[in-house]
């Protein structure tokens, strides 16, 4: 453990966002699910729109990087469009 001063307060300060950072990538992960189960409900424009403007709200506060957060919308856009297709 370290004794300086600064560098303690930046222990406890990562681990915060570390703490936030699994949080909002968890919440990404269920409305991810909740958009793919939703698929072909009457809640799925709902769900689809929570999905994305989470993922758009992840990338702004920086939990995750811009063209992941594009990644990850684009493929559950793509897994959706199958759904639908199937169905």
């Amino acid at each position: 453990m370290a004794n300086i001063k600064s560098q303690i307060k930046r222990n406890k300060q990562t681990i915060v966002a570390r703490d936030r950072n699994k949080a909002v990538k968890s919440e990404l992960r269920t409305r991810t699910k909740n958009a793919v189960a939703a698929v072909g409900t009457e809640n799925e424009e709902t769900a689809l729109r929570a999905a994305v403007k989470r993922i758009d709200k992840a990338a702004a506060k920086g939990v995750i990087h811009k063209n992941q957060a594009a990644n990850k919308k684009s493929g559950l856009m793509r897994r959706i469009a199958a759904m639908r297709q199937e169905a």
